[in-house]
């Protein structure tokens, strides 16, 4: 099965599952669940939520994680800053780039809002791979994420 193909079945079913309950932090828990077992390169995949101007971990899939991300370092602050997805091919290569488990090897990490629009955190997928997430992540992981505040 193409890549687009089983993102478009991976937001079927999480779309379904949404509707069961409105709960931010279980529609968090049921992305991260459902990308994570679903997807063969997603080594860990979770949410970093932004808080009182430090980014923390909250519900994730894989090893374990780096509990709070040094300010303004990494893919993740990237992400935070630009409110724009950022895919790294090889995050060997990107500069400042915070290794939680040296096992990861390619990275894309997509930003969320809030309610009011302002940015919350982000969703951060890792690969054991590189060079495993493309265009084709981006549009579907933004899509999906949407989910979380939709009613």
């Amino acid at each position: 099965m193409n890549k687009a193909a089983r993102y478009e079945r991976i937001y079927q079913q999480i779309s379904g599952l949404m509707q069961k309950c409105t709960d931010r932090p279980a529609r968090m828990a049921t992305v991260c669940a459902v990308l994570h077992h679903k997807m063969p390169c997603f080594f860990w995949t979770g949410f970093y939520l932004l808080k009182n101007e430090r980014l923390i971990v909250a519900t994730y899939q894989g090893p374990v994680a780096c509990m709070e991300l040094n300010k303004d370092q990494g893919v993740c602050w990237a992400g935070i800053r630009s409110d724009k997805t950022i895919i790294v091919a090889d995050v060997h290569l990107f500069e400042g780039h915070i290794a939680c488990d040296s096992r990861s090897k390619s990275e894309i990490v997509v930003p969320f809002h809030d309610l009011s629009g302002g940015v919350a955190g982000v969703l951060d997928v890792d690969s054991e791979s590189l060079n495993s997430f493309d265009e084709t992540d981006a549009e579907w992981l933004e899509k999906t994420i949407g989910l979380i505040t939709r009613d």
